[in-house]
């Protein structure tokens, strides 16, 4: 027998599970589909960082070639090394807004600004923030197991087509 609303008079409490039925689904897909974003390692998280210093001119700075992903800042050179899913960066210490020396992010695995919060990746791709560019990078070559960084040869991402390539696949 139905009600004139459409409802079924012998099972009035059928909708409201029906309800909490569906809302306790709905809930429990949402946590565990948030959970699932989680799930993974990312690819540049945890990155170790060390501190070292190359050799030789500026046009010819030699750093050891990093035998595993991770960063070597070189303070005295305002450089970045960064090995990073098989390819050896060299970066400006500097954020590209404002010059602000960036800071490694472990945890995270980027870049970011104490300035103003930008962010970037291991490879230097900028994130967000007020930044509106990668970070600059450095013409690299390799020489067998040694980086060979031009400090004189920098590349921001928005004016110099080199920017792309300015990278030594390992």
């Amino acid at each position: 027998m139905s009600t004139p609303q459409g409802g079924c008079v012998s099972c009035p409490a059928s909708d409201a599970v029906r309800r909490r039925d569906f809302l306790r689904d709905l809930v429990t897909g949402a946590v565990v589909a948030a959970g699932m974003v989680g799930v993974g390692p990312l690819p540049a998280a945890a990155l170790p960082v060390s501190f070292g210093a190359g050799s030789g001119t500026r046009d010819d700075k030699t750093y050891a070639l990093p035998a595993a992903d991770g960063v070597v800042i070189d303070k005295d050179e305002s450089v970045i090394i960064a090995r990073f899913q098989n390819r050896a960066y060299a970066f400006s210490l500097a954020c590209p807004h404002q010059n602000t020396a960036l800071r490694w992010e472990a945890k995270a695995g980027r870049f970011q600004c104490p300035k103003h919060k930008s962010r970037y990746q291991p490879d230097g791709v900028f994130i967000d923030g007020r930044a509106t560019r990668g970070l600059d990078r450095l013409a690299v070559r390799r020489d067998g197991e040694r980086l060979l960084v031009n400090l004189d040869a920098a590349y921001e991402e928005d004016k110099h087509a080199e920017w792309k390539s300015a990278f030594v696949q390992l």
